[in-house]
């Protein structure tokens, strides 16, 4: 039996953001399933719960692993809270919605509904029409942040896109003669090696890997880690370069996130250079900007930029996103803008 709306509500929000948890801990790990956390409560005990996530491809998703645990005796009549919309298709495994149904779940709580064509609903008319209780939308917006890149995904057919940049308060990122490593500190490279570590490409352009030569690779204080993201490169890679083996891609931008969609890209990192940054804004193809501002100066205007190209034409034309974090991480401040 449930409290009263307010006490309900807190708690729904307490546990569906212990699921939010649990799904943040295997972002980079699902692809291309989304990275979902799992929770179920016991309906003898509200104290006693059970957690899962889910596994990498062919493995259980989140709610399986949750009942498991859970097992037969505090599955039944339980309430199970979940960030996505459980699948109702048989896929590389079964429809977690029948596993919900023979488990005697009673209630069912879910962030956001899973835009996928093969669940769109489904799993949630499943588990209603089986007489369980289902509610939707708590903590929609925090999971709807969490899991962008994927609703994004199923829904276009096409990556999340984030284009990260190095810069200095002048916004410069490279010297006149081209020298450009090491512009910001420690701190925020490690969290490039993050951000990477979450992304399932990371995109250069063939002047960059002429460049810099670049291994694009995952290096994470903590480890090696299992998974290293696809490289992609804009035009032809110079034989023996760093970055091979790599996905060479090259014609109209759109088209280059269409096909990486097709291959299972979930998330794009864009790492530049200032050319292809340029064209993938001006394109209107970024979802968030991530940019680590190092307290530096070139003090001129021979450095170069962050964009090369031309830009809005009047002030009317300038662009506009939405700040979502400032963080500072050592000397540096990391910067997210959303599009």
């Amino acid at each position: 039996m449930h409290g009263s709306g307010d006490t309900e509500s807190a708690s729904d929000a307490a546990h569906m953001r212990r699921a939010l948890a649990l799904g943040d801990a295997v972002r980079g790990t699902t692809t291309p399933n989304p990275w979902v956390g799992c929770v179920v409560v016991s309906a003898q005990d509200s104290a006693l719960t059970t957690e899962g996530a889910t596994t990498p491809p062919g493995g259980p998703h989140a709610e399986i692993v949750a009942l498991q645990a859970a097992g037969e005796i505090h599955a039944q009549g339980a309430t199970l809270f979940t960030t996505l919309e459980p699948c109702a298709h048989e896929g590389r495994t079964p429809p977690c919605t029948d596993t919900i149904v023979a488990a005697g779940v009673a209630r069912v709580v879910i962030g956001v509904e899973d835009p996928d064509p093969l669940v769109a609903g489904r799993g949630i008319a499943a588990l209603r029409n089986a007489g369980i209780d289902v509610s939707v939308g708590v903590l929609r917006d925090e999971v709807t942040e969490q899991l962008a890149p994927y609703l994004k995904h199923r829904s276009s057919g096409r990556p999340w896109v984030i284009l990260k940049m190095a810069t200095t308060l002048d916004a410069r990122t490279a010297a006149p003669d081209g020298t450009s490593q090491w512009i910001t500190g420690e701190a925020s490279r490690q969290d490039v090696h993050r951000l990477r570590a979450q992304s399932d490409a990371i995109l250069v352009g063939a002047g960059t890997v002429r460049a810099d030569d670049p291994a694009l690779t995952v290096r994470l204080s903590s480890g090696t880690p299992d998974h290293q993201p696809l490289r992609v490169v804009l035009g032809v890679a110079p034989a023996g370069a760093k970055v091979h083996p790599a996905l060479e891609l090259s014609g109209d931008l759109g088209d280059v996130l269409s096909e990486l969609g097709q291959r299972g890209v979930v998330q794009l990192l864009v790492e530049g250079g200032a050319s292809v940054a340029h064209d993938f804004h001006s394109a209107r193809l970024v979802d968030r900007y991530v940019f680590y501002i190092a307290p530096s100066l070139f003090g001129g205007d021979d450095a170069r930029p962050l964009f090369a190209g031309a830009g809005a034409g009047t002030i009317d034309d300038m662009w506009r996103g939405k700040l979502v974090s400032v963080e500072r991480l050592g000397e540096d401040l990391r910067v997210e803008v959303a599009a």
